[in-house]
């Protein structure tokens, strides 16, 4: 709800090129603005900060002089670099990371160190970039003369005595401009253990397009140093890092270096290798229109595209390009087969053979055909994986943008736009979603944003189109949706109600702004185009820009004008000391909002009314959601993602719209939009979680039942005035007179007993909502599990509760980073969240730790990359393929190693256990005769289903009074025969539970690094 947004103001441009002092070592920190530092993590532990006792006695005779000369063994180690970090017995340790060693002979480096009197030493080697061998933690105790380190081996000789001198060790580097168009460069670098060349360096030569070489040579050294300008004064220095370059060929490339690569000049094998022909094609009819999915095709070089060939009605053959592996052909002929086949295609055009045939046959052209069909099950079974769209994964780089704050915000240094994963980099990331075992993927919104700053998308501008800087050829919007219901995943849109974006909503409103065409502001407003419309992804060919403000820009004041003092100074300057004038910024005091459509006032009290009728923001324009303009032009627009087929609504900022709008208006239109297009099934299931954002500790929030999240589950008790803006004072007045004693209460959530009963929804509201009080208390599993229960019988049902940690807004107890309790924590919480009433929510890459302790959101300040809401796509490169959920059957690449963390296998166990046991995802749960911290029994009945399971996490339990009979625990497999209606369970340990299921399936899963 609070995050971060925009800026206030436009702040001045920042350059990418920078001019350094000339300096032969490396350059200076300020540099990191240029280019990102690129660091490697300890392969093993770092090295003892004291000495070990050495094992070689020092004897009070020894000479004055000793001398050590070390050789070690390079070849299982392949560093590009090595340095001796070492200690005289008895004297001090070198600075981290030690001294360079020099080339020996063939496989050895070695370095010659003086010991003064002593008569050994301690040492340890590295790679100078964070890569230990420290002799398992022991460090190596070392004598005089020449000794050597092979393999963790001590031994004394000189392996390289008689040994002919190899030759000078020469070095190839090439260098890409692509993203700099600098017409010279140059390479400054230093030889390990030599001296920096003379500023600037030397000159490189053209070798192709985009890239220059330079041979180097390095003596006897076996790596360098190197940094690289244009001669004059721009330099790429890696952040300040430098490059460390190893012999042989090397390729420097948007701060990526390839070690032994290929020559990037060569002239390219020709590929001849066509792809396999695609597998597994199946089509299935919906009324006029028919969904085909199909295996995707593997390639030495990848696939490109596929091609869809349908033959069958009057068209005949149709031959259909699609970039994913999933594609719905709509308006077609009623009551009519047709047959599908698919080829691959690669860069080169080598097709595939077909597929195999698949043939589906229409049915009845519907009334008012949809175009995709929401899966329509309960909600509760699908565990949900939460992404920022344009922050998971980069599948079209063409529709990256990086936004007037691109160069500001640290995002160009980092060649990282802020805009950079889209709807195809999903698409072809769902098996690795359903292989960690989800089956529902909460997007961020996915409208028309405008902002300076709008990644996260809840700077809404064009809610009836979809943001094309999310969407692909052959990966929409509709592509992802009927991409993963084909995999049997859902699909929750983020939506916004509340407001739009600071320009206003096109459609509905839009303030012509004042902008001075000058040189203080002729950076930030675009001319004026005429018949050109904002749209995010389209640059101006006039200004070069993409196009932000140019369309409402105005230097005259328009017929009609609103805004107070148009085009007067304000007297306040910006921060790059420009004159500010009136009505150059909306904002909901200016007038330039017409009051029957946006609030015009700002939020003084969030826990009063006003929070329900004022801005959050001035990037926010908050819309008058009791007008009825304002309501049908909000329930068209959503009324489109129905149609798409989406199964459910996250609704951002619910608190700040009055419930009685929620109760009269939206949340009826939702439900009689989704029952017209995809039937009553559809509609009960079609899943509604609201934000309301209570950041207090206690069971309503400061006392205001008006701004709590279970207030929001439950329909009127009352009727009000016919005017939903009156009506909203008087629900507001009553309730807040009832206070938290006389809310309604439900027993939904509890069993009776040992016995399940079907709740009552009778005065559901229709949203369910996101439970901010365990999120609150999540920086200990015990607290939010405690608060939670305490919440429950206020909720209308909180077995529909969304349940998270951290977000893309705050983590526990309203942290502004992202959680950073460690890994067992980690694991402890989710062991919780798997078993526990509610529903399952993690948000992107909390399943490797992803940029724990990192401050989630600091807006244009920062670049993306240092905060939680960094790019994950180099996590889950490569390919992935998913056989079930929390099944995966093939994968390579970096998303394999990703899959391989300990928190990956425990949520894929988590999701396996309880995609297994009825009774954790729909079952009523009681803590009635049990001992224990965290333990509970939770129980599902249904027909022929009968679920109960008794849990615990952590700790040990003790359960009283329960049915008697075999219970199997689905971790351990242990069995336990129960007569006397008492069960007693050891503490699995931290992160770990235990749960046992009455005449259950038995051990699910293997053991893994907690659930053992």
């Amino acid at each position: 709800m609070t995050r971060t947004r925009g800026l206030t103001r436009p702040r001045g441009l920042i350059s990418t090129q920078r001019r350094l002092p000339l300096r032969p070592l490396a350059f200076l920190a300020a540099a990191a603005g240029v280019l990102g530092l690129v660091t490697t993590p300890p392969a093993e532990p770092a090295p003892r900060t004291t000495p070990v006792a050495s094992t070689a006695a020092a004897t009070a005779s020894a000479a004055a002089d000793n001398t050590a000369t070390v050789f070690y063994w390079t070849k299982t180690r392949n560093w590009s670099r090595y340095n001796l970090h070492y200690a005289p017995d008895g004297g001090a340790w070198t600075t981290v990371p030690g001294t360079a060693m020099e080339a020996a002979c063939t496989d050895w480096v070695k370095k010659t160190v003086t010991l003064g009197a002593a008569t050994g030493l301690q040492a340890t080697f590295n790679n100078g970039s964070g890569t230990w061998d420290n002799n398992g933690g022991k460090n190596y105790a070392l004598g005089t003369g020449s000794l050597t380190v092979k393999d963790g081996v001590i031994a004394h000789s000189d392996p390289c005595a008689g040994a002919t001198p190899g030759p000078s060790a020469k070095a190839t580097v090439y260098y890409s401009t692509e993203a700099l168009g600098w017409s010279t460069v140059n390479v400054h670098h230093q030889p390990a253990g030599g001296a920096w060349t003379a500023v600037p360096g030397t000159g490189m030569h053209t070798a192709c397009a985009g890239w220059w070489k330079r041979e180097l040579d390095l003596g006897t050294a076996a790596s360098l140093k190197a940094a690289f300008n244009n001669g004059n004064g721009v330099w790429d220095n890696n952040g300040g890092a430098d490059y460390a370059l190893g012999t042989g060929v090397s390729t420097v490339r948007n701060n990526v270096v390839t070690a032994n690569a290929t020559d990037p000049c060569a002239a390219a094998t020709p590929d001849t290798q066509a792809p396999t022909a695609p597998g597994r094609p199946t089509a299935t009819a919906d009324g006029v229109s028919v969904l085909l999915t199909w295996d995707p095709a593997t390639d030495d070089r990848g696939v490109t595209k596929y091609q869809v060939t349908r033959v069958g009605g009057s068209a005949g053959t149709v031959v259909t390009d699609v970039g994913s592996t999933v594609f719905s052909d709509t308006g077609l002929a009623e009551r009519t087969a047709y047959t599908y086949t698919v080829k691959a295609v690669d860069a080169a055009g080598n097709v595939s053979p077909a597929s195999a045939a698949t043939t589906a046959t229409t049915g009845d052209k519907p009334a008012n055909p949809g175009t995709g069909k929401p899966l329509g099950t309960d909600p509760r079974k699908d565990p949900i994986y939460f992404v920022l769209t344009a922050r998971f994964n980069d599948g079209d780089a063409s529709n990256n943008r990086g936004g007037s704050q691109h160069v500001k915000s640290g995002n160009a240094a980092n060649d990282d736009p802020m805009f950079r994963g889209d709807f195809k980099g999903l698409i072809q990331k769902l098996d690795y979603v359903k292989g960690l075992g989800f089956s529902a993927i909460w997007v961020t919104p996915v409208v028309l944003n405008r902002s300076d700053y709008d990644h996260h998308g809840y700077h809404g501008y064009d809610f009836y189109k979809v943001d094309p800087r999310l969407e692909s050829a052959g990966a929409s919007y509709q592509d992802l949706i009927d991409a993963a219901h084909a995999k049997g995943m859902k699909i929750y849109q983020d939506v916004v109600y509340n407001h739009s974006s600071r320009w206003g909503a096109k459609g509905l409103f839009t303030p012509t702004v004042y902008g001075v065409r000058d040189s203080q502001w002729s950076w930030y407003y675009d001319e004026k185009q005429p018949g050109f419309e904002y749209d995010g992804l389209t640059i101006d060919a006039k200004s070069g820009k993409s196009y932000y403000n140019g369309d409402l820009w105005s230097t005259a004041e328009p017929t009609g004008n609103t805004c107070l003092n148009w085009g007067k100074p304000t007297g306040g300057k910006s921060a790059e000391g420009y004159t500010v004038h009136n009505c150059q910024w909306p904002s909901p005091t200016s007038g330039m909002f017409p009051k029957a459509l946006f609030h015009q006032c700002w939020i003084g009290n969030w826990e009063g009314e006003d929070s329900r009728s004022c801005w959050l923001h001035e990037d926010l324009a908050d819309f008058d959601t009791e007008n009825p303009a304002v309501q049908n032009y909000l329930i068209g627009a959503y009324n489109k993602y129905i149609d798409m087929g989406v199964d459910g609504f996250r609704v951002d900022t619910a608190v700040h719209i009055p419930r009685t709008t929620w109760n009269r208006r939206f949340l009826p239109a939702i439900q009689e939009r989704v029952t017209q297009r995809h039937g009553a099934e559809a509609a009960r299931n079609f899943f509604v979680f609201g934000e309301v954002a209570a950041f207090v500790n206690d069971k309503w929030n400061r006392g205001s039942v008006n701004h709590s999240a279970q207030f929001f589950t439950w329909k009127e008790r009352k009727e009000y005035d016919a005017d939903d803006a009156r009506a909203a004072l008087e629900m507001y007045d009553y309730e807040q007179q009832q206070g938290t004693g006389s809310q309604p209460t439900s027993t939904n959530a509890f069993l009776n007993g040992n016995s399940y009963h079907a709740p009552d929804h009778s005065r559901f509201s229709g949203m369910n909502v996101i439970d901010m009080r365990m999120h609150m208390n999540f920086g200990d599993a015990s607290k939010a599990f405690h608060n939670g229960k305490d919440s429950d019988d206020s909720y209308n049902d909180a077995t529909y509760n969304v349940v998270y940690v951290d977000s893309h807004d705050y983590g526990p107890n309203k942290s502004s980073e992202r959680y950073t309790g460690g890994t067992d924590a980690w694991a402890e919480n989710m062991s919780l969240m798997w078993t526990f009433r509610g529903i399952p929510t993690l948000y992107y890459g909390s399943e490797i730790e992803f940029q724990k302790g990192m401050k989630i959101d600091c807006g244009p300040s920062c670049p993306l990359a240092t905060t939680g809401r960094a790019y994950f796509g180099e996590h889950v490169a490569g390919s992935v393929t998913a056989s079930d959920f929390s099944q995966v059957s093939s994968t390579s690449g970096a998303v394999a190693t990703t899959l391989q963390q300990p928190l990956v296998k425990h949520v894929q166990r988590l999701n396996q256990i309880r995609r297994a046991i009825p009774a954790l995802q729909t079952g009523q749960y009681s803590t009635e005769g049990i001992s224990g911290g965290m333990a509970f029994k939770r129980r599902y009945t249904s027909g022929s289903t009968d679920s109960f399971a008794l849990v615990t996490v952590s700790g040990g339990a003790t359960y009283t009074g329960i049915p008697n009979g075999t219970y199997t625990d689905a971790v351990t497999g242990d069995v336990r025969t129960v007569t006397g209606g008492t069960l007693t369970v050891a503490a699995p340990g931290k992160g770990n539970l235990r749960v046992y299921v009455l005449n259950g399936p038995g051990k699910i899963g293997t053991a893994g690094p907690y659930l053992k």
